[in-house]
């Protein structure tokens, strides 16, 4: 096996083998500072703008991507960065999470944002290379979230050096900006899980530029597969720490910019960010996947590649499919449901179940979002009804045209409860959770290494999508790794062994009456 396959499959059973550094424990006092600072660097406002219009229903419409044709601007790109990235609030409120005690304290505030994260605080950083007649001097730029604003980091124009990285055949745009997980933000907590969880964390927040973008009619499409290598050095990173994961042109208002020619000498940023962790730690399994999927050939999978990692549901045990009711109409600003998404850390409440046209909205927007990073959807969805409103409870495989075919009857409570890790959740309370699945190593092997980012991300971008049609269905939603893949899989029967569970979605709704403290910034 490949070095990512045997990490693939020792994070799957990692409830039963526990993975290496076993015993680690996080030293809190030195964590790293959650957003990056740079000495020295000047800081430039965004603009102030309005949200980008459209509703949750557009932006996750698969069709709209093709229709999808105007052009940004500062505007536009300065209220994407603010819904998506930007800190846009914060709260308080009693729940199960064990981070509650110090959340009134300043210091140690949680700010909400509108993308969801794996819970290693922000490990994705945003970068903005710009050219001439972008929205500022060309050169390369940091978004710091916690001033919405761009930290200059190299002034020129090296937007001829981000187009060479990408496949043959890509539009110059003269404006880009490149997504990248430093590890040491996610590792300090999660040691040698990181590489899994900032992998989704990558596909929530693609996964909301690109709702976002549908809505709005923006053009906007990320890529998975360019030259890495390149773009680490063009931005200064050591990839052992810091890593550029994916690239988003965009084509600029009033800009048709022809391809630039390469200047002789290849730039980079020499600008250091200030470390705030006096010790930083490599957990050799991240390093080792990560220098795999580097150096990975940069070729773009074709969709009939992707196709053959696509999982299917169980067959029909010659059962009655149940048919889900309609699914509404999610006509809330998308805008809105990223303001309004939050976790519910515990406060799911049994009464009043779920209504069975709520979770079939839920469904529907998960299905959709698994089209949101490519043309060719591989994830699907199964599903443990505990509370919804006809429908019996027990264990049901999602098909596309809507339906649920059962897998077991009866009471899956006890069970989700016994294979769940934490404190944070009552899931027998929760209306259903569910269950993501996808196939890393049948991935891996039809597209390479890069296919496991792939896998995750897709993952990352469904996660999202349901919060968000959450949010705008006014339910509560919660998401979690820490459960038994291995005994998920068993029961829901899932009989191809290179096909697991990878994420739980608990859903339904909340306790009524609960106190909660809201600041909005915006």
């Amino acid at each position: 096996m490949s070095v990512v396959d045997s990490y693939a499959e020792a994070i799957v059973r990692r409830a039963r083998e526990p993975m290496e550094p076993q015993g680690f424990e996080p030293d809190w006092a030195d964590q790293p500072r959650r957003h990056k600072y740079y000495p020295g660097a000047e800081h430039y406002s965004l603009p102030s703008a309005t949200p980008l219009p459209g509703t949750l229903d557009e932006g996750l419409a698969p069709g709209r991507s093709a229709e999808a044709t105007g052009r940004w601007s500062a505007e536009a790109l300065s209220a994407l960065l603010l819904d998506s990235y930007g800190l846009t609030g914060r709260r308080l409120a009693v729940h199960g999470n064990p981070d509650l005690r110090g959340m009134p304290w300043y210091p140690s505030a949680t700010w909400s944002r509108g993308t969801a994260s794996g819970g290693g605080l922000y490990p994705l950083e945003i970068y903005l290379v710009t050219g001439p007649g972008g929205p500022l001097t060309p050169g390369v730029y940091n978004y710091s979230s916690p001033h919405h604003s761009m930290q200059r980091l190299l002034t020129g124009d090296v937007t001829a050096h981000v187009h060479r990285a990408l496949p043959d055949g890509t539009p110059h745009t003269g404006q880009y900006l490149l997504v990248s997980a430093k590890f040491w933000k996610n590792s300090f907590k999660y040691n040698s899980f990181c590489y899994h969880a900032v992998t989704m964390d990558l596909g929530t927040l693609l996964g909301t530029w690109r709702t976002s973008a549908r809505a709005a009619g923006l053009a906007l499409r990320p890529y998975l597969w360019f030259d890495e290598p390149a773009l680490d050095r063009l931005l200064g990173l050591d990839h052992l720490d810091e890593s550029v994961m994916a690239v988003v042109p965009l084509p600029w208002e009033g800009s048709r910019p022809g391809i630039p020619s390469l200047p002789p000498r290849v730039p980079s940023v020499g600008l250091e960010e200030r470390e705030r962790s006096r010790e930083t730690v490599g957990f050799s399994w991240v390093t080792e996947v990560h220098e795999q999927a580097l150096n990975a050939p940069a070729v773009e999978p074709a969709p009939e590649q992707l196709e053959e990692a696509r999982g299917v549901p169980v067959p029909s045990s010659g059962e009655t499919d149940h048919q889900l009711s309609e699914p509404r109409l999610l006509e809330v600003p998308v805008a809105s449901a990223l303001r309004e998404r939050r976790s519910s850390f515990g406060r799911f409440s049994s009464s009043p179940p779920m209504s069975e046209e709520d979770l079939s909205t839920v469904l529907r927007a998960a299905d959709r979002a698994a089209t949101l990073l490519g043309e060719v959807g591989t994830s699907r969805l199964s599903v443990f009804a505990n509370h919804v409103a006809d429908l019996a409870p027990g264990a049901y495989d999602h098909l596309p045209e809507g339906a649920l075919r059962p897998v077991r009857e009866g009471s899956e409570a006890e069970f989700l409860q016994r294979n769940y890790f934490l404190n944070n959740y009552n899931l027998e309370q929760c209306a259903a959770v569910i269950t993501v699945m996808g196939s890393p190593t049948a991935m891996t092997s039809a597209v390479g290494p890069r296919g496991y980012r792939l896998v995750n991300a897709e993952v990352g971008a469904v996660a999202q999508s349901v919060y968000l049609a959450c949010a705008a269905l006014g339910v509560g939603c919660g998401a979690a790794l820490g459960f038994d893949n291995v005994s998920y899989r068993d029961e829901l029967r899932i009989e191809d062994r290179q096909e697991w569970p990878l994420l739980i979605l608990m859903v339904g709704h909340e306790r009524a009456g609960q106190p909660e403290f809201v600041y909005r910034n915006v």
